[in-house]
Protein backbone atom coordinates (compact mmCIF):
# COMPACT_ATOMS: atom_id res chain seq x y z
CA UNK A 1 0.00 0.00 0.00
CA UNK A 2 1.05 3.66 -0.71
CA UNK A 3 0.73 6.97 0.74
CA UNK A 4 -1.63 7.86 -2.53
CA UNK A 5 -4.41 4.93 -1.78
CA UNK A 6 -3.93 5.40 1.82
CA UNK A 7 -5.56 8.77 2.33
CA UNK A 8 -8.92 7.82 0.24
CA UNK A 9 -8.98 4.55 2.32
CA UNK A 10 -9.07 6.86 5.26
CA UNK A 11 -11.73 9.41 4.01
CA UNK A 12 -14.26 6.09 3.42
CA UNK A 13 -13.16 4.82 6.90
CA UNK A 14 -14.13 8.29 7.89
CA UNK A 15 -17.84 7.60 6.41
CA UNK A 16 -18.08 4.32 7.53
CA UNK A 17 -17.17 5.70 11.01
CA UNK A 18 -19.45 8.74 10.72
CA UNK A 19 -22.17 6.29 10.01
CA UNK A 20 -22.07 3.06 12.65
CA UNK A 21 -23.88 5.55 15.48
CA UNK A 22 -21.00 5.58 17.80
CA UNK A 23 -20.41 8.86 19.31
CA UNK A 24 -18.71 10.90 16.89
CA UNK A 25 -15.61 12.15 19.14
CA UNK A 26 -14.44 8.83 20.33
CA UNK A 27 -14.53 7.13 16.74
CA UNK A 28 -12.88 10.13 15.17
CA UNK A 29 -9.97 9.77 17.79
CA UNK A 30 -9.98 6.02 17.30
CA UNK A 31 -9.43 5.85 13.77
CA UNK A 32 -7.05 8.62 13.73
CA UNK A 33 -4.73 7.48 16.47
CA UNK A 34 -4.86 3.61 14.57
CA UNK A 35 -4.10 5.23 10.82
CA UNK A 36 -1.29 7.45 13.04
CA UNK A 37 0.22 4.75 13.76
CA UNK A 38 -0.32 2.90 10.81
CA UNK A 39 1.62 4.92 8.92
CA UNK A 40 4.26 5.97 11.12
CA UNK A 41 4.93 2.32 10.87
CA UNK A 42 4.60 2.47 6.76
CA UNK A 43 7.41 5.50 7.04
CA UNK A 44 5.16 8.15 5.76
CA UNK A 45 5.58 10.41 8.35
CA UNK A 46 8.48 10.43 11.47
CA UNK A 47 7.31 9.77 14.82
CA UNK A 48 7.66 13.34 15.95
CA UNK A 49 5.10 14.68 13.71
CA UNK A 50 2.46 13.45 16.09
CA UNK A 51 4.20 15.45 18.97
CA UNK A 52 2.16 18.40 17.08
CA UNK A 53 -1.51 16.48 18.50
CA UNK A 54 -0.92 18.17 22.41
CA UNK A 55 -0.33 21.74 20.83
CA UNK A 56 -3.24 21.52 18.53
CA UNK A 57 -5.70 20.45 21.48
CA UNK A 58 -4.30 23.34 23.40
CA UNK A 59 -5.09 25.66 20.82
CA UNK A 60 -9.07 24.49 20.64
CA UNK A 61 -9.26 25.39 23.96
CA UNK A 62 -7.50 28.13 23.89
CA UNK A 63 -9.59 29.16 21.14
CA UNK A 64 -11.29 32.80 22.13
CA UNK A 65 -13.93 32.59 19.55
CA UNK A 66 -15.56 29.34 20.30
CA UNK A 67 -15.90 30.62 23.98
CA UNK A 68 -18.92 32.53 22.69
CA UNK A 69 -20.69 28.79 22.01
CA UNK A 70 -21.44 28.67 26.08
CA UNK A 71 -22.44 32.27 26.42
CA UNK A 72 -24.96 31.87 23.34
CA UNK A 73 -26.20 28.22 24.56
CA UNK A 74 -26.79 29.75 28.21
CA UNK A 75 -28.70 33.00 26.69
CA UNK A 76 -30.90 30.70 24.32
CA UNK A 77 -31.20 28.39 26.97
CA UNK A 78 -32.82 30.90 29.36
CA UNK A 79 -34.83 32.55 26.58
CA UNK A 80 -36.66 29.01 25.70
CA UNK A 81 -38.14 28.38 29.21
CA UNK A 82 -38.65 31.92 30.13
CA UNK A 83 -41.91 32.03 29.24
CA UNK A 84 -41.26 34.54 25.62
CA UNK A 85 -42.11 32.34 22.86
CA UNK A 86 -45.64 31.61 24.61
CA UNK A 87 -46.75 34.81 25.22
CA UNK A 88 -45.58 35.76 21.46
CA UNK A 89 -46.84 32.84 19.84
CA UNK A 90 -50.38 33.71 21.99
CA UNK A 91 -50.76 37.47 21.26
CA UNK A 92 -49.36 36.95 17.66
CA UNK A 93 -51.70 34.23 17.05
CA UNK A 94 -54.52 36.13 17.77
CA UNK A 95 -53.09 39.00 15.59
CA UNK A 96 -53.25 36.95 12.19
CA UNK A 97 -55.65 34.13 13.47
CA UNK A 98 -58.62 35.77 11.86
CA UNK A 99 -56.72 35.60 8.01
CA UNK A 100 -56.48 32.27 6.09
CA UNK A 101 -53.33 30.96 7.19
CA UNK A 102 -52.82 33.53 10.19
CA UNK A 103 -51.61 30.77 12.49
CA UNK A 104 -48.98 29.52 10.37
CA UNK A 105 -47.91 32.87 9.45
CA UNK A 106 -47.89 33.99 13.53
CA UNK A 107 -46.16 30.50 13.79
CA UNK A 108 -43.35 31.63 10.70
CA UNK A 109 -42.59 35.05 12.29
CA UNK A 110 -42.24 34.21 15.75
CA UNK A 111 -40.09 31.70 14.50
CA UNK A 112 -37.68 34.13 13.10
CA UNK A 113 -38.02 36.69 16.21
CA UNK A 114 -37.24 33.81 18.51
CA UNK A 115 -34.66 32.17 16.07
CA UNK A 116 -32.42 35.54 16.50
CA UNK A 117 -32.37 35.26 20.37
CA UNK A 118 -32.82 31.53 21.47
CA UNK A 119 -30.28 30.08 18.84
CA UNK A 120 -32.07 26.58 19.90
CA UNK A 121 -33.51 23.99 17.85
CA UNK A 122 -35.36 21.84 20.54
CA UNK A 123 -36.33 24.32 22.34
CA UNK A 124 -37.77 26.46 19.47
CA UNK A 125 -39.68 23.37 18.24
CA UNK A 126 -41.05 22.07 21.47
CA UNK A 127 -42.14 25.61 23.22
CA UNK A 128 -44.39 26.52 19.77
CA UNK A 129 -45.63 23.08 19.32
CA UNK A 130 -46.72 22.84 22.84
CA UNK A 131 -48.70 26.57 22.51
CA UNK A 132 -49.79 26.17 18.71
CA UNK A 133 -50.71 22.48 17.60
CA UNK A 134 -53.32 22.47 19.95
CA UNK A 135 -54.87 25.56 18.68
CA UNK A 136 -54.48 24.44 15.14
CA UNK A 137 -55.69 21.08 15.70
CA UNK A 138 -58.80 22.43 17.38
CA UNK A 139 -59.78 24.90 14.40
CA UNK A 140 -59.42 22.65 11.74
CA UNK A 141 -55.83 23.08 10.50
CA UNK A 142 -54.48 20.39 7.71
CA UNK A 143 -52.28 18.03 10.48
CA UNK A 144 -49.52 17.52 7.95
CA UNK A 145 -49.07 21.29 7.25
CA UNK A 146 -49.42 22.16 11.25
CA UNK A 147 -46.49 19.31 11.36
CA UNK A 148 -44.35 20.89 8.70
CA UNK A 149 -44.64 24.25 9.22
CA UNK A 150 -43.77 24.25 13.10
CA UNK A 151 -40.68 21.90 12.38
CA UNK A 152 -39.50 24.42 9.54
CA UNK A 153 -39.97 27.33 11.66
CA UNK A 154 -37.89 25.89 14.50
CA UNK A 155 -35.10 25.30 12.49
CA UNK A 156 -34.96 28.50 11.13
CA UNK A 157 -32.77 29.67 14.29
CA UNK A 158 -29.64 27.58 12.55
CA UNK A 159 -29.77 29.98 9.71
CA UNK A 160 -30.91 33.26 11.59
CA UNK A 161 -27.71 35.38 13.73
CA UNK A 162 -26.33 35.11 16.40
CA UNK A 163 -26.93 31.01 15.24
CA UNK A 164 -24.26 28.53 17.03
CA UNK A 165 -23.85 27.33 13.18
CA UNK A 166 -22.48 30.01 12.10
CA UNK A 167 -20.06 31.18 15.28
CA UNK A 168 -18.85 27.57 14.03
CA UNK A 169 -18.27 28.12 10.40
CA UNK A 170 -16.72 31.71 10.99
CA UNK A 171 -13.59 29.63 13.34
CA UNK A 172 -13.49 26.72 10.43
CA UNK A 173 -13.28 29.41 7.84
CA UNK A 174 -11.11 31.87 9.12
CA UNK A 175 -13.62 34.91 8.61
CA UNK A 176 -15.50 37.23 10.95
CA UNK A 177 -18.29 36.08 12.90
CA UNK A 178 -20.11 39.64 12.66
CA UNK A 179 -19.46 38.91 8.24
CA UNK A 180 -21.01 35.54 8.70
CA UNK A 181 -23.97 37.15 10.36
CA UNK A 182 -24.95 40.43 7.74
CA UNK A 183 -24.36 37.47 5.02
CA UNK A 184 -26.83 35.08 6.41
CA UNK A 185 -29.41 38.14 7.07
CA UNK A 186 -30.59 37.81 3.45
CA UNK A 187 -31.00 34.38 3.21
CA UNK A 188 -33.08 34.32 6.73
CA UNK A 189 -35.34 37.13 5.53
CA UNK A 190 -35.59 35.52 1.77
CA UNK A 191 -36.49 31.71 3.80
CA UNK A 192 -39.22 33.49 5.95
CA UNK A 193 -41.04 35.02 2.90
CA UNK A 194 -40.71 31.53 1.31
CA UNK A 195 -42.32 29.80 4.19
CA UNK A 196 -45.44 33.00 3.68
CA UNK A 197 -46.00 32.61 0.25
CA UNK A 198 -46.06 28.90 0.75
CA UNK A 199 -49.15 29.45 3.18
CA UNK A 200 -50.41 32.10 1.64
CA UNK A 201 -50.39 29.83 -1.69
CA UNK A 202 -52.08 27.33 0.61
CA UNK A 203 -54.70 29.25 1.61
CA UNK A 204 -55.95 29.85 -2.04
CA UNK A 205 -55.42 26.45 -3.23
CA UNK A 206 -57.08 24.82 -0.31
CA UNK A 207 -58.75 27.31 2.04
CA UNK A 208 -59.86 24.33 4.43
CA UNK A 209 -56.49 23.27 5.20
CA UNK A 210 -55.67 26.92 6.73
CA UNK A 211 -58.82 28.75 7.93
CA UNK A 212 -59.18 31.76 9.41
CA UNK A 213 -60.45 31.74 13.24
CA UNK A 214 -63.50 33.15 14.03
CA UNK A 215 -63.76 36.25 16.24
CA UNK A 216 -65.03 34.37 19.46
CA UNK A 217 -61.93 32.63 19.66
CA UNK A 218 -59.94 36.22 20.27
CA UNK A 219 -59.78 36.88 24.22
CA UNK A 220 -57.95 39.68 23.50
CA UNK A 221 -58.88 42.57 21.07
CA UNK A 222 -57.79 46.55 20.52
CA UNK A 223 -54.71 48.59 22.21
CA UNK A 224 -54.46 45.35 24.90
CA UNK A 225 -53.51 42.69 21.81
CA UNK A 226 -50.96 45.09 20.72
CA UNK A 227 -50.27 46.06 24.04
CA UNK A 228 -49.29 42.15 24.88
CA UNK A 229 -47.53 41.84 20.55
CA UNK A 230 -45.49 44.85 21.41
CA UNK A 231 -44.42 43.44 25.06
CA UNK A 232 -42.83 40.21 23.42
CA UNK A 233 -41.08 42.21 20.55
CA UNK A 234 -39.70 45.33 21.82
CA UNK A 235 -37.41 43.72 24.67
CA UNK A 236 -36.35 40.68 21.93
CA UNK A 237 -35.52 43.56 19.03
CA UNK A 238 -33.41 45.34 21.98
CA UNK A 239 -31.30 42.29 22.78
CA UNK A 240 -31.01 41.65 19.22
CA UNK A 241 -30.06 44.52 18.48
CA UNK A 242 -28.16 45.21 21.23
CA UNK A 243 -26.40 41.55 21.17
CA UNK A 244 -25.50 41.68 16.70
CA UNK A 245 -24.93 45.44 16.84
CA UNK A 246 -21.97 45.38 19.41
CA UNK A 247 -20.34 42.82 17.18
CA UNK A 248 -21.00 44.62 13.55
CA UNK A 249 -23.04 41.88 12.91
CA UNK A 250 -26.36 43.94 11.32
CA UNK A 251 -26.81 45.40 8.16
CA UNK A 252 -25.02 49.05 7.84
CA UNK A 253 -23.15 48.66 10.98
CA UNK A 254 -19.22 48.23 9.69
CA UNK A 255 -17.53 48.63 13.48
CA UNK A 256 -17.43 45.70 15.84
CA UNK A 257 -17.55 47.54 19.77
CA UNK A 258 -17.35 43.75 21.05
CA UNK A 259 -16.05 40.27 20.16
CA UNK A 260 -18.25 37.49 19.75
CA UNK A 261 -17.50 36.31 23.15
CA UNK A 262 -18.25 39.51 24.60
CA UNK A 263 -21.24 39.78 23.06
CA UNK A 264 -22.88 36.99 23.77
CA UNK A 265 -22.09 37.57 27.58
CA UNK A 266 -24.45 40.96 27.08
CA UNK A 267 -26.90 38.57 25.25
CA UNK A 268 -26.68 35.99 28.42
CA UNK A 269 -27.16 39.13 30.55
CA UNK A 270 -29.99 40.65 28.59
CA UNK A 271 -31.75 37.19 28.57
CA UNK A 272 -31.81 36.82 32.37
CA UNK A 273 -33.38 40.25 32.85
CA UNK A 274 -36.22 39.32 29.77
CA UNK A 275 -36.40 35.84 32.21
CA UNK A 276 -36.81 38.69 34.85
CA UNK A 277 -39.52 40.98 33.08
CA UNK A 278 -41.75 37.40 32.55
CA UNK A 279 -41.45 36.61 36.24
CA UNK A 280 -39.77 33.34 35.22
CA UNK A 281 -36.58 33.41 36.71
CA UNK A 282 -35.56 31.08 39.64
CA UNK A 283 -33.19 28.78 40.72
CA UNK A 284 -34.50 25.81 38.81
CA UNK A 285 -34.27 27.69 35.50
CA UNK A 286 -31.10 28.75 36.54
CA UNK A 287 -29.57 25.64 37.39
CA UNK A 288 -31.26 23.92 33.67
CA UNK A 289 -29.44 26.62 31.71
CA UNK A 290 -25.79 26.14 33.26
CA UNK A 291 -26.65 21.79 32.77
CA UNK A 292 -27.42 22.64 29.25
CA UNK A 293 -25.34 25.04 28.47
CA UNK A 294 -22.16 22.33 30.31
CA UNK A 295 -23.96 19.37 27.69
CA UNK A 296 -23.12 21.45 24.26
CA UNK A 297 -19.98 22.48 25.36
CA UNK A 298 -18.53 19.73 26.05
CA UNK A 299 -20.06 17.86 22.97
CA UNK A 300 -18.02 20.51 20.97
CA UNK A 301 -15.20 20.18 22.43
CA UNK A 302 -14.65 16.54 22.13
CA UNK A 303 -16.00 16.50 18.92
CA UNK A 304 -13.65 19.48 18.25
CA UNK A 305 -10.87 17.16 19.57
CA UNK A 306 -11.57 13.83 17.46
CA UNK A 307 -11.70 16.03 14.05
CA UNK A 308 -8.07 17.54 15.08
CA UNK A 309 -6.92 14.26 15.49
CA UNK A 310 -8.25 12.87 12.56
CA UNK A 311 -7.40 15.91 10.70
CA UNK A 312 -3.53 16.55 11.78
CA UNK A 313 -2.99 12.32 10.45
CA UNK A 314 -5.48 12.90 7.19
CA UNK A 315 -3.43 16.33 6.29
CA UNK A 316 -0.24 14.17 7.73
CA UNK A 317 -0.59 11.83 4.50
CA UNK A 318 -1.25 13.90 2.01
CA UNK A 319 -5.34 13.57 2.06
CA UNK A 320 -5.63 17.35 1.77
CA UNK A 321 -3.89 17.69 -1.15
CA UNK A 322 -6.00 14.24 -2.71
CA UNK A 323 -8.98 16.47 -1.82
CA UNK A 324 -7.82 19.08 -3.37
CA UNK A 325 -7.61 17.61 -6.52
CA UNK A 326 -9.71 15.43 -6.67
CA UNK A 327 -13.13 18.97 -6.32
CA UNK A 328 -10.70 21.28 -8.20
CA UNK A 329 -11.12 19.07 -11.10
CA UNK A 330 -14.89 18.67 -11.28
CA UNK A 331 -16.55 20.06 -14.65
CA UNK A 332 -18.04 22.97 -14.38
CA UNK A 333 -15.13 24.86 -12.17
CA UNK A 334 -17.04 26.49 -9.55
CA UNK A 335 -20.31 25.73 -10.46
CA UNK A 336 -19.66 22.19 -10.70
CA UNK A 337 -18.07 22.18 -7.34
CA UNK A 338 -20.71 24.05 -5.33
CA UNK A 339 -23.59 21.37 -6.68
CA UNK A 340 -21.23 18.34 -5.88
CA UNK A 341 -20.43 19.77 -2.53
CA UNK A 342 -24.38 20.19 -1.48
CA UNK A 343 -25.47 17.21 -2.57
CA UNK A 344 -23.17 15.67 -0.76
CA UNK A 345 -23.64 17.61 2.41
CA UNK A 346 -27.28 17.29 2.18
CA UNK A 347 -27.06 13.24 2.37
CA UNK A 348 -24.49 13.55 4.80
CA UNK A 349 -26.81 15.38 6.96
CA UNK A 350 -29.34 12.41 7.00
CA UNK A 351 -27.25 10.96 9.48
CA UNK A 352 -24.42 13.89 10.84
CA UNK A 353 -25.38 16.62 13.10
CA UNK A 354 -24.58 20.16 11.80
CA UNK A 355 -21.84 20.43 14.43
CA UNK A 356 -19.89 17.37 13.51
CA UNK A 357 -20.47 18.56 9.20
CA UNK A 358 -19.14 21.73 10.67
CA UNK A 359 -16.08 20.76 12.59
CA UNK A 360 -15.35 17.17 10.32
CA UNK A 361 -16.47 17.90 6.87
CA UNK A 362 -15.62 21.65 6.10
CA UNK A 363 -12.01 21.85 7.12
CA UNK A 364 -11.59 19.82 3.96
CA UNK A 365 -13.76 21.62 2.10
CA UNK A 366 -12.57 25.60 2.66
CA UNK A 367 -8.98 25.54 1.24
CA UNK A 368 -10.55 24.19 -2.31
CA UNK A 369 -13.37 26.68 -2.29
CA UNK A 370 -10.64 29.05 -1.67
CA UNK A 371 -8.79 28.08 -4.37
CA UNK A 372 -11.38 28.17 -6.81
CA UNK A 373 -11.96 32.12 -6.01
CA UNK A 374 -14.96 31.37 -3.49
CA UNK A 375 -15.84 34.13 -1.43
CA UNK A 376 -15.65 32.13 1.74
CA UNK A 377 -18.53 33.97 3.87
CA UNK A 378 -20.82 32.92 0.58
CA UNK A 379 -19.88 29.60 0.46
CA UNK A 380 -20.24 29.49 4.31
CA UNK A 381 -23.99 30.64 4.55
CA UNK A 382 -24.69 28.56 1.55
CA UNK A 383 -23.69 25.00 3.64
CA UNK A 384 -25.44 26.86 6.69
CA UNK A 385 -28.80 27.06 4.55
CA UNK A 386 -27.91 23.18 3.68
CA UNK A 387 -27.49 21.88 6.89
CA UNK A 388 -30.65 23.92 8.07
CA UNK A 389 -32.08 20.66 6.39
CA UNK A 390 -30.47 17.93 8.14
CA UNK A 391 -32.84 18.94 11.22
CA UNK A 392 -35.93 18.43 8.84
CA UNK A 393 -35.01 15.09 6.78
CA UNK A 394 -37.17 12.04 7.25
CA UNK A 395 -37.03 9.93 9.11
CA UNK A 396 -33.73 11.28 11.31
CA UNK A 397 -34.32 14.78 11.42
CA UNK A 398 -34.25 16.18 15.55
CA UNK A 399 -36.66 18.88 14.56
CA UNK A 400 -38.93 15.31 13.61
CA UNK A 401 -38.16 13.78 16.45
CA UNK A 402 -38.81 16.47 18.93
CA UNK A 403 -42.05 17.29 17.13
CA UNK A 404 -43.33 13.74 17.76
CA UNK A 405 -42.29 13.53 21.35
CA UNK A 406 -44.04 16.68 22.25
CA UNK A 407 -47.39 15.72 20.30
CA UNK A 408 -47.22 12.11 22.21
CA UNK A 409 -46.85 14.77 25.67
CA UNK A 410 -49.53 16.70 24.04
CA UNK A 411 -51.96 13.64 23.00
CA UNK A 412 -51.45 11.74 26.68
CA UNK A 413 -52.46 14.92 28.35
CA UNK A 414 -55.53 15.48 26.34
CA UNK A 415 -54.56 18.65 24.38
CA UNK A 416 -54.87 16.76 21.07
CA UNK A 417 -58.02 15.44 19.95
CA UNK A 418 -56.22 12.13 18.05
CA UNK A 419 -52.84 10.74 17.71
CA UNK A 420 -50.34 12.65 15.41
CA UNK A 421 -49.07 9.82 13.20
CA UNK A 422 -45.60 9.85 11.99
CA UNK A 423 -46.34 9.65 8.24
CA UNK A 424 -48.28 13.16 9.08
CA UNK A 425 -44.52 14.60 10.38
CA UNK A 426 -42.68 13.03 7.38
CA UNK A 427 -45.27 14.06 4.65
CA UNK A 428 -45.55 17.47 6.13
CA UNK A 429 -41.90 18.41 6.24
CA UNK A 430 -41.33 17.45 2.80
CA UNK A 431 -42.70 20.67 1.33
CA UNK A 432 -40.66 22.73 3.52
CA UNK A 433 -37.32 20.70 2.70
CA UNK A 434 -38.35 21.81 -0.85
CA UNK A 435 -38.05 25.22 0.19
CA UNK A 436 -35.02 24.95 1.52
CA UNK A 437 -33.74 23.14 -1.09
CA UNK A 438 -35.10 25.77 -2.99
CA UNK A 439 -33.27 28.91 -0.98
CA UNK A 440 -30.34 26.65 -1.41
CA UNK A 441 -30.20 27.07 -5.06
CA UNK A 442 -31.31 30.50 -5.00
CA UNK A 443 -28.14 31.25 -2.57
CA UNK A 444 -25.80 29.56 -5.56
CA UNK A 445 -27.21 31.34 -8.29
CA UNK A 446 -26.97 34.39 -6.92
CA UNK A 447 -24.66 35.14 -4.61
CA UNK A 448 -26.04 38.94 -3.95
CA UNK A 449 -28.72 37.54 -1.60
CA UNK A 450 -25.50 36.78 0.38
CA UNK A 451 -23.41 39.72 -0.18
CA UNK A 452 -26.14 42.54 -0.04
CA UNK A 453 -25.29 43.21 3.76
CA UNK A 454 -21.33 42.61 3.51
CA UNK A 455 -19.58 45.82 3.67
CA UNK A 456 -18.19 47.03 -0.21
CA UNK A 457 -14.78 46.50 -0.11
CA UNK A 458 -12.70 49.78 -1.30
CA UNK A 459 -11.26 49.03 -4.41
CA UNK A 460 -8.26 51.40 -5.56
CA UNK A 461 -8.86 52.42 -9.42
CA UNK A 462 -4.94 51.72 -10.32
CA UNK A 463 -4.93 53.12 -13.60
CA UNK A 464 -6.45 56.42 -12.35
CA UNK A 465 -3.89 56.22 -9.08
CA UNK A 466 -0.96 55.96 -12.12
CA UNK A 467 -2.40 59.05 -13.43
CA UNK A 468 -2.40 61.03 -10.54
CA UNK A 469 1.37 60.02 -10.07
CA UNK A 470 2.45 60.98 -13.72
CA UNK A 471 0.22 65.01 -13.05
CA UNK A 472 2.22 65.31 -9.94
CA UNK A 473 5.72 64.02 -11.64
CA UNK A 474 4.70 66.45 -14.85
CA UNK A 475 3.96 69.31 -12.88
CA UNK A 476 6.53 72.13 -12.76
CA UNK A 477 7.22 73.63 -9.02
CA UNK A 478 7.31 77.50 -8.22
CA UNK A 479 10.81 77.48 -9.97
CA UNK A 480 9.43 76.08 -13.37
CA UNK A 481 11.89 72.98 -12.60
CA UNK A 482 10.23 69.38 -12.46
CA UNK A 483 8.65 68.36 -9.70
CA UNK A 484 9.27 64.62 -10.24
CA UNK A 485 12.75 64.03 -8.62
CA UNK A 486 11.27 65.88 -5.32
CA UNK A 487 7.55 63.70 -5.17
CA UNK A 488 9.73 60.18 -5.90
CA UNK A 489 12.71 60.49 -4.11
CA UNK A 490 12.12 62.23 -0.50
CA UNK A 491 8.33 62.73 -0.50
CA UNK A 492 8.69 64.39 2.87
CA UNK A 493 10.99 66.90 1.66
CA UNK A 494 10.00 70.36 0.30
CA UNK A 495 10.16 71.08 -3.04
CA UNK A 496 13.78 72.42 -4.53
CA UNK A 497 15.19 70.74 -1.24
CA UNK A 498 15.75 67.22 -2.66
CA UNK A 499 18.30 68.67 -5.09
CA UNK A 500 20.22 70.54 -2.58
CA UNK A 501 20.26 67.79 0.18
CA UNK A 502 22.03 65.72 -2.35
CA UNK A 503 24.18 68.10 -3.24
CA UNK A 504 23.00 69.08 -7.05
CA UNK A 505 19.32 70.03 -9.02
CA UNK A 506 19.12 66.37 -9.72
CA UNK A 507 18.98 65.09 -6.48
CA UNK A 508 21.18 62.15 -7.36
CA UNK A 509 24.74 62.15 -4.79
CA UNK A 510 26.94 60.29 -7.68
CA UNK A 511 25.44 63.09 -10.25
CA UNK A 512 25.53 60.35 -13.20
CA UNK A 513 21.55 59.71 -13.58
CA UNK A 514 19.08 62.36 -14.59
CA UNK A 515 16.21 63.02 -12.37
CA UNK A 516 13.33 62.06 -15.18
CA UNK A 517 15.46 58.53 -15.66
CA UNK A 518 15.22 57.74 -11.81
CA UNK A 519 11.38 59.46 -11.87
CA UNK A 520 10.70 57.14 -14.97
CA UNK A 521 12.28 53.96 -12.80
CA UNK A 522 10.18 54.75 -9.88
CA UNK A 523 7.16 54.75 -12.44
CA UNK A 524 8.08 51.78 -13.92
CA UNK A 525 8.85 49.79 -10.67
CA UNK A 526 4.95 51.15 -9.25
CA UNK A 527 3.66 49.46 -12.62
CA UNK A 528 5.10 45.99 -12.24
CA UNK A 529 4.19 46.13 -8.57
CA UNK A 530 0.48 46.91 -9.82
CA UNK A 531 0.41 44.69 -12.49
CA UNK A 532 1.61 41.78 -9.67
CA UNK A 533 -1.07 42.99 -7.32
CA UNK A 534 -3.90 42.34 -10.43
CA UNK A 535 -2.34 39.01 -11.40
CA UNK A 536 -2.55 37.93 -7.75
CA UNK A 537 -6.26 38.54 -7.38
Amino acid sequence: MTMDTFAPLMFAALIVVLLIGFPVSFSLTALGLSCGFFAVHMGWFPASFMTALPLNVFGILSNELLLAIPFFTLMGTILERCGLAEDMLDSMGQLFGPIRGGLGYSVIIVGFILGAITGTVAGQVIAMAMISLPVMMRWGYNMRYATGVLAASGTITQLVPPSLVLIVLADQLGKPVGDMYKGAWGPSILQVLLFALYTFLLSRISPSHVPGLPKEARTLDGWALWKKCLRGIIPSAVLIITVLGSMGGLPGLNTAVATPTEAGAMGAVGAFILAAMHNRLSYDLFKQALLNTMRITAMVVFILIGSRVFSLVFQGVDGGIWIEHLLSGLPGGQLGFLIVVNIFIFFLAFFLDFFEIAFIIIPFLAPVAAKLGIDLVWFGVMICVNMQTSFMHPPFGFALFYLRGISDTLHRNGSLPRKVESRDIYLGAIPFIIIQLILVAVVIFFPQTVTVFLDKEKVLDLDKAIEQLQDIQNKPDETGSSNSSNVLSDPLAPPGASGDAAGGPSGNASGDKPADSSADDAMEALRRSIEQDKLKK
